[in-house]
């Protein structure tokens, strides 16, 4: 790829801006790495299992209506995997301490993301590929309303009803005059 130097400029320059950061992949939404800085991490299994995650969280915005894919994020004990969309076809996933500035980290992600997806795009572009539609995100487009009822489920699916996520707690009516807490609350299964 004739973008790869600039991209693993661009990825040196964020490390530089963002001293928490320990390792940083540009990757196709396929898992193909295009580009890395990650000392210590396999950067073929990172971007593999990026695009992995890449699929369940795109069907996760479709199914929730939430639009289409603009980053992941998740916080592990060790500190945190970021991903960014990068123009149509690449990702870019950071890996930072646990003591990073989470807003700075988005705010520099997303910023590296668009620069790398411009780089990456525009050589696709001179290329003729590309043009198939992505996994990625796209510009904001209004987001529709949630449906009101949820679509009819087939009848297998309908005779068993969904286990409860939780239990409710409720509280029983003070007395009064009563100290606040003096009646403890209730567990009932709801």
């Amino acid at each position: 790829m004739a973008a790869e130097p600039e991209i693993l400029e661009e990825l040196r320059r964020l490390r530089a801006r963002v001293p928490q950061l320990t390792g940083a992949l540009a990757a196709s939404v396929d898992g193909l790495v295009l580009a890395h800085d990650t000392p210590g991490v396999e950067a073929e299994s990172l971007a593999a299992l990026t695009a992995t995650a890449l699929g369940v969280s795109v069907r996760l915005t479709d199914v929730t209506g939430q639009g289409d894919l603009r980053e992941l994020l998740v916080r592990g004990v060790h500190g945190y995997v970021a991903t960014y969309a990068a123009g149509r076809t690449a990702v870019l996933t950071l890996l930072a301490e646990d003591r990073v500035n989470v807003g700075r980290l988005h705010l520099e992600g997303r910023r590296a993301g668009a620069r790398i997806g411009e780089l990456v795009d525009a050589e696709a572009t001179a290329r003729g590929v590309g043009r198939a539609p992505a996994r990625t995100a796209k510009p904001a487009a209004p987001r529709p309303a949630p449906p009101t009822a949820p679509p009819a489920a087939p009848a297998a699916a309908q005779t068993t009803p969904p286990a409860p996520l939780r239990t409710r707690t409720a509280r029983a009516p003070r007395t009064p005059g009563a100290a606040p807490g003096a009646n403890p609350p209730t567990v009932t299964d709801g």
